[in-house]
């Protein structure tokens, strides 16, 4: 806790809205994109998802993994519990809604489904691309899967996998992931092994997008590592999230954006 306290001062401290950012394309993201306050049709269907997780009381056995295929926790809980402490807040939500909408990624890869809350954002964003979610849990993910066809979204690829496992059988150099969601496991090391592998898939266009960079000082020297590397050159930290970009035509810059 004092931890995110201290990393929150420093955010506010260096953090800037539009006014400070020169970069016509950050400008024209921070603006027609992050500070969009015009209400969305999509944005009551994902408060109605969130709702019928909220008030879904039925148990089930939540297995998470570590690095490897090492099982690290397993335990039963309501999935009402899992949707208050678990997935996209809110506000996140509609931000993310916005970024895909901007963006129309064709392929978008999350990596960490949850109960299927950023899923559902990322296929109402584009329903047009095709997104493949990966979770370690199969009874979360079936719970997601089930509340996902209900709201009629048919554009996703359900993969129950250990993350790195996966990245490194699906030959990632031939599937070119537009926008990728970063929020299975909030380590150094994983986020970094996941960063190397999913690197020979980036393009002019790629968006990637790593959740909870102030959740640990381990995350946040994790997030350095990644805004100095060579093919990186635009960065945003918007505190809970840390957006890359890998824009040949853009000069290096990183900003630090309230939203």
């Amino acid at each position: 806790m004092l931890h995110s306290i201290k990393s929150y001062i420093q955010f506010l401290w260096k953090s800037k809205n539009e006014h400070g950012v020169h970069s016509p394309f950050v400008f024209d993201l921070v603006t027609k994109c992050f500070y969009d306050k015009k209400s969305k049709p999509e944005y009551a269907v994902l408060k109605s998802y969130r709702k019928s997780l909220l008030e879904n009381k039925i148990t089930i056995e939540v297995t998470d993994f570590g690095a490897g295929s090492r099982v690290f926790k397993s335990n039963t809980r309501a999935i009402n519990q899992i949707a208050k402490t678990a997935g996209i807040t809110e506000k996140r939500a509609e931000l993310l809604f916005r970024i895909t909408n901007y963006f129309q990624p064709e392929n978008v890869l999350e990596i960490g489904t949850s109960l299927g809350l950023a899923t559902s954002v990322l296929s109402l964003g584009n329903p047009k691309a095709k997104i493949t979610t990966l979770e370690g849990c199969a009874n979360t993910m079936s719970i997601a899967k089930n509340q996902l066809l209900l709201q009629n979204l048919k554009n996703i690829e359900f993969v129950a996998t250990e993350f790195s496992t996966y990245l490194k059988t699906q030959q990632p150099t031939t599937n070119n992931q537009q926008l990728i969601y970063f929020d299975g496991n909030h380590s150094k090391q994983a986020t970094l092994a996941y960063f190397e592998l999913l690197l020979p898939t980036v393009s002019n266009e790629t968006v990637w997008i790593f959740d909870d960079i102030h959740w640990s000082e381990d995350m946040e020297e994790a997030w350095e590592t990644i805004k100095n590397h060579e093919k990186v050159t635009v960065t945003i930290d918007t505190f809970q999230w840390g957006i890359v970009f890998f824009r040949i035509e853009q000069e290096r810059e990183h900003f630090v954006i309230r939203v």
